[in-house]
């Protein structure tokens, strides 16, 4: 029988494990559809604590992000991993300044997302996610490097909201009907001001809003990333 070769892949996850769960079964699912058979993934998980990560982004202390994050990378290096998936959006706020000390590709979420929205022939999105997903460039300047126009919510009582949800709620697998009902709303003005498609630039938000509760094109962050780092891992 004919050895399967392909890449191994390192997961950062715990942030949260809810959405750490869904990569692990689209990745999983996505090999297995490519390959067939008893095919599944050659990947290696390392779940950090969603708390410490929450607690150094709510106090700005990105240094104290960057050393968890980066320690947690250097670990799934040692362990044979030979590219990096960040499974959150925010965690990408310090993602070339790791993918330069640890010196592996990371797959960037930003990069992979933009090159869907290309695809598309969009030019302006609606960006809904964590506060510092919102309110940083680090995620806008990525697609504006593709041509992309970014708005987000511009009250900071809307964006304030999306975080305490995401992290009281969807963080914890918590699936409320009238948070869903207030997502709508918030994309449906995001649309009104002239966006052309919808990212859900936090990997738990597909948790709540799919393509059917949107009547532009939604970007799943959490399946492109997925499939990005499919496409690594048979390469």
């Amino acid at each position: 029988m004919r050895e399967t070769t392909m890449k191994k892949i390192g997961l950062v996850g715990g942030i949260s494990w809810v959405s750490t769960i869904d990569y692990y079964r689209f990745i999983n699912e996505g090999i297995n559809e490519k390959l067939g058979g008893l095919n599944f993934a050659e990947c290696i998980i390392y779940s950090l604590n969603f708390d410490d990560f929450q607690r150094n982004n709510t106090a700005g202390n990105w240094d104290a992000t960057f050393l968890l994050i980066a320690e947690a990378c250097e670990s799934l290096k040692k362990s044979g991993a030979e590219a990096i998936v960040l499974c959150a959006n925010t965690a990408h706020a310090v993602a070339e300044r790791i993918e330069r000390q640890i010196q592996l590709p990371i797959i960037h979420i930003a990069t992979v997302t933009a090159n869907e929205i290309t695809k598309q022939g969009i030019k302006k999105v609606g960006l809904i996610g964590t506060k510092f997903t919102m309110e940083m460039d680090f995620y806008k300047d990525k697609l504006k490097e593709n041509n992309i126009e970014s708005i987000v919510p511009a009250h900071q009582d809307v964006r304030d909201f999306i975080q305490k949800t995401v992290k009281e709620e969807l963080g914890r697998g918590i699936v409320n009907t009238e948070t869903k009902k207030a997502y709508i709303s918030i994309i449906n003005e995001l649309i009104a001001n002239g966006a052309e498609g919808i990212i859900l630039g936090c990997t738990e938000i597909p948790m709540i809003i799919n393509q059917e509760d949107v009547s532009v094109p939604v970007f799943d962050t959490t399946k492109i990333h997925a499939n990005a780092a499919i496409s690594f891992a048979l390469s």
